[in-house]
């Protein structure tokens, strides 16, 4: 790379325009037009951010409602129906509003350009579209959830979503919508991959996390519009009754769970490669070393994407398809384990020998290496036939899905709100707090969901409102676990929140990193860069030697 890299291509001011003043983003328009209608990719990711951590905290209600309700056996503080229609709505809201979003929308949206030296996405008014297309479909399906109450599960199988008396229609229509936005933004940044990047920034100079949201941005284009046109069937099935998916009428039903899985699965992987992104950004500038093995880390995000396309039918081994389908499914569901595994070994690699900072976004880091591996292996163990069969549809399958999608996701979401905390609103926060609050959500984490491990590994089903007495003392250590998360959630937002207001001022790059996002101000000027030259730095991190004690100031 060129020591010097000229940012006309990508967008940034142009040679010979100076400002004599360059606003943050955040005071550039105060107004509340001036950020409802804004086009800036940085205020549209911190809209993101505030309405995913509004449908998280929903989410997380519901969560604790159920268990609560589980807690004791029969009837605790709502009857089955009420406890239907409430794991419906937690899987919706964290699935759809919260997890799928999190990360791309909000983080995806906000570094992306910085990293790539480009002022904005290539489409900024896509993007804000992109943002009222969520809440719309958001709106709609919460209202469908409040009047009527689907009690289907998240996956809305048929035929029981075909002939239930509960609301399915505006449910089903408020997903397909915000299906769009999930197209509009991954068309957005893959096209700002291509054409945005300022000279000198080569697709191999690119920063990881933008290797992870290209491609997570080519599973949302190619995929979501699968499950988009599958919901706009099962709403017309459920109104008119055409029979698409009703054997009586020469339909099938297990054509809904092939186009669903279709998505879906790879929808694990729209939540999961921006994750990845974000952990090897941070073991990186922890660690105070370059990234080991840039490309195969590069290579394996677009592995993971492709192979996951091919894996679906690892849901379906108990549909009835035949026992080759099963072990060319199992054996396509291993080869993504080994390009997880190149990512972990990788990171491992990386951190070993590092000059390690461990501060709090190093230790999600940890959290989510042991959440991945752990539910890594256990998605191996599922993805075994003879294993799945007895574990399917138990509370192993839960507790799987929490520790490698939730607990990987929340683990990377949280990583990244702590480290580009700094980047986005220029304060730094309590690290002290900061790293209590770790411990417990790893802990609490824990606490939740290895027990139900050992729950469906003795055979309690999964979505049961009732439950033998055998069974309560686990639930009532899952519920106490809860609980426990809860507290580690509400210790954050109380000193994140603090840190808005009195925080100390974050300087340009407190973590020393040599990330591209950092030769910007923190927080950055309206239009990312302050001149027509923007000098980055020959990596986008770089290698300390471990036995030197100081390190190098940031460029």
């Amino acid at each position: 790379m060129t020591p010097s890299s000229s940012l006309d291509t990508a967008g940034a001011a142009p040679h010979g325009e100076h400002h004599d003043h360059h606003p943050s983003y955040l005071v550039d328009g105060t107004t509340i037009k001036s950020w409802l209608l804004t086009v800036d990719h940085k205020r549209i990711g911190l809209m993101f951010l505030f309405w995913v951590l509004l449908f998280f905290l929903v989410g997380g209600i519901f969560a604790l409602l159920i268990r609560i309700e589980l807690l004791t056996p029969g009837p605790t503080i709502m009857d089955a129906m009420t406890y239907n229609r409430t794991f419906t709505l937690h899987g919706l809201v964290m699935i759809f509003l919260f997890m799928i979003p999190a990360i791309p929308a909000v983080f995806g949206n906000f570094m992306l350009p910085l990293m790539l030296g480009a002022k904005d996405v290539a489409f900024p008014r896509l993007n804000l579209a992109s943002l009222y297309i969520y809440l719309a479909g958001a709106v709609i399906a919460l209202w469908g959830m409040l009047n009527g109450g689907l009690d289907t599960g998240w996956t809305f199988y048929t035929p029981y979503s075909t002939h239930t008396t509960t609301t399915v229609a505006p449910v089903l229509f408020g997903a397909f919508i915000i299906g769009f936005s999930s197209i509009a933004t991954g068309i957005n940044f893959i096209v700002t991959c291509h054409t945005m990047r300022a000279p000198g920034i080569t697709w191999f100079k690119m920063p990881l996390f933008v290797w992870a949201i290209y491609a997570t941005s080519c599973i949302q284009v190619l995929a979501t519009p699968v499950i988009g046109l599958l919901l706009v069937l099962v709403t017309v099935e459920n109104l008119f009754s055409f029979g698409m998916f009703d054997p009586a009428r020469g339909g099938d039903p297990v054509l809904f769970q092939h186009l669903f899985w279709f998505y879906s699965h790879p929808a694990v992987y729209i939540m999961v490669l921006p994750a990845f992104g974000v952990m090897s950004e941070i073991v990186s500038t922890y660690s105070r070393k370059n990234i080991f093995g840039y490309r195969a880390v590069a290579y394996s995000s677009l592995g993971i994407a492709f192979v996951g396309f091919f894996a679906w039918g690892h849901h379906m081994f108990v549909s009835g398809q035949s026992t080759f389908d099963a072990g060319v499914f199992g054996v396509l569901t291993m080869l993504v384990g080994v390009f997880t595994a190149i990512k972990v070994f990788n990171w491992i690699g990386t951190v070993y020998k590092g000059a390690v900072d461990f501060k709090t976004p190093f230790a999600y880091f940890c959290g989510f290496l042991f959440f991945t591996v752990f539910g890594g292996m256990t998605g191996i163990a599922l993805g075994t036939v003879s294993l799945d069969v007895p574990w399917h549809d138990t509370y192993f399958v839960v507790a799987h899905f929490h520790f490698i999608m939730v607990g990987a996701t929340i683990m990377a979401f949280l990583a990244a709100l702590h480290y580009w905390f700094p980047k986005m609103f220029g304060r730094m926060y309590h690290e002290g707090w900061g790293l209590v609050s770790a411990a417990l959500i790893i802990l609490g984490f824990n606490a939740t969901f290895i027990p139900q491990f050992l729950l469906g590994n003795n055979g309690m089903p999964r979505r049961y409102y009732d439950y033998p007495e055998r069974f309560q003392a686990l639930n009532v250590a899952s519920t106490a676990g809860a609980s426990l998360l809860a507290f580690g959630f509400i210790i954050i937002a109380l000193y994140l929140a603090y840190a808005l207001v009195y925080g100390k001022a974050a300087g340009k790059n407190p973590w020393r990193s040599k990330g591209y996002e950092w030769v910007s101000e923190s927080p950055p000027p309206t239009h990312n860069f302050v001149g027509p030259q923007v000098t980055f730095p020959e990596e986008p991190h770089f290698y300390v030697d471990p036995k030197k004690a100081e390190v190098p100031d940031a460029v």
